[in-house]
């Protein structure tokens, strides 16, 4: 075993100790199985699809309520670092993937190539915000072909914005609704990403988890199981390195814009928190101004990155998220 994941168990093992002995934890797991009875009693069924492109194998699978026939589909695109499995974290009713399958949706996720269960590339800086959008549009041709649909959702959630915001301005005419979940609509900063890959570690997988003043996890936010359950999948299908061009594109000044608003045609609908430490607020308020007819912006208080898995949240960004789509 490499020193690197020598150490990332180690992280694991760490936290699996304090989980094991904390009492929140405790109360946690009991909870689960009495709050996540309704949704674990329903059947999902799973299909992988073969996609190719430019001699990488993408992963592209399928998620729907067992013996349905869904109507709408949808389209989740992952962010940088780690892939499409943070979208179905199995624990309560945290899952977005199964939330969106209960609510009658065929549910897809793309790996990026270089990503997850994706092909591996041997140019870190390759898999660019430009590249992952041709990817994602390999991904829609294959669903409208499959499905004999012409259009759906898409759905980009951080670096994802930037990617499938890029395909939906390239790409239109597969698109019903747009959604940007935590949108990066400008540079990071400026810093010289030298390396084409990066290295990942358990500590880099909960950097979206906030914290409190102590720099200890705010297990008033964000539930320790689904910390465990997170990196712990981290680890599982990203591994030891994440291709770099996509933080490269995102690393630069703030004054330069990462995803041009007035290019998109379609309704969009920008969610986010407002305790956000990636966003540019200042372009998040006025985003609708530039967006076309139908779009919206739906911010919600005290909620930050991982929005989506942040306890006194999640419910909340399920509910604006399938209110706008339903609409």
């Amino acid at each position: 075993m490499s020193n690197g994941r020598y150490r990332k168990w180690l992280g694991l093992i760490s936290l699996s100790l304090v989980l094991a002995i904390t009492p929140a934890a405790v109360y946690a797991q009991d909870a689960a199985k009495e709050e996540a009875a309704s949704t674990q009693e329903l059947s999902y069924s799973y299909e992988e699809f073969a996609l190719e492109r430019n001699d990488i194998a993408l992963h592209l699978d399928r998620v729907a309520l067992a013996d349905t026939q869904p109507e709408k589909n949808i389209l989740l695109v992952h962010g940088l670092t780690y892939s499409s499995h943070e979208f179905d974290i199995d624990y309560k009713d945290y899952s977005l993937v199964r939330f969106l399958a209960r609510e009658g949706y065929a549910v897809w996720r793309l790996d990026i190539a270089g990503y997850g269960r994706s092909g591996e590339v041997e140019d870190g800086f390759m898999p660019d915000s430009d590249y992952a959008a041709e990817d994602i549009n390999a991904a829609v041709e294959l669903i409208t072909k499959e499905t004999g649909m012409d259009k759906l959702d898409i759905l980009g959630w951080s670096w994802g914005t930037v990617t499938s915001a890029r395909f939906a301005a390239k790409y239109p005419e597969h698109i019903n609704k747009l959604v940007l979940y935590a949108p990066i609509l400008s540079g990071l900063g400026d810093y010289d990403v030298d390396e084409d890959f990066h290295y990942n570690t358990w500590e880099h997988a909960a950097d979206d988890f906030q914290r409190g003043e102590d720099g200890n996890f705010d297990l008033t936010i964000t539930d320790p199981v689904i910390i465990e359950m997170y990196c712990s999948s981290c680890w599982h299908y990203d591994r030891d390195y994440s291709p770099n061009g996509g933080r490269r594109d995102l690393l630069v000044d703030s004054s330069v814009k990462l995803i041009d608003t007035e290019s998109i045609t379609v309704p969009t609908l920008v969610i986010c928190g407002d305790k956000d430490p990636y966003l540019n607020y200042d372009l998040v308020n006025g985003v609708t101004d530039s967006l076309p007819e139908g779009s919206a912006l739906e911010v919600i208080p005290g909620a930050s990155h991982a929005v989506m898995i942040e306890a006194p949240f999640y419910q909340d960004f399920q509910s604006r998220l399938i209110d706008y789509l339903a609409d």
